[in-house]
């Protein structure tokens, strides 16, 4: 799965980092040429807030994950 997100402030920031890291597979953050794991709250706020970013959940991801960051999602 493949969705866009943007982080407001680091509040946002480590919540997504939260519902991520309680999720099963693998979430990658990506940004220009950089990615990143999204569950490392230090990579998220290197990756910089206030901008889009791409997600992409692993097929062996929790489908909780999706609901607990909806809030983050841009079309």
């Amino acid at each position: 799965m493949k969705f866009k997100i943007l982080l407001e402030n680091t509040q946002d920031a480590e919540e997504f980092v939260n519902a991520a890291s309680k999720c099963g597979g693998d979430i990658d953050l990506h940004s220009g040429v950089v990615y990143i794991d999204g569950k490392s709250l230090l990579g998220v706020l290197a990756m910089g807030v206030k901008r889009e970013m791409d997600v992409y959940v692993s097929e062996h991801s929790d489908s909780g994950f999706f609901n607990a960051v909806k809030k983050f999602v841009v079309a």
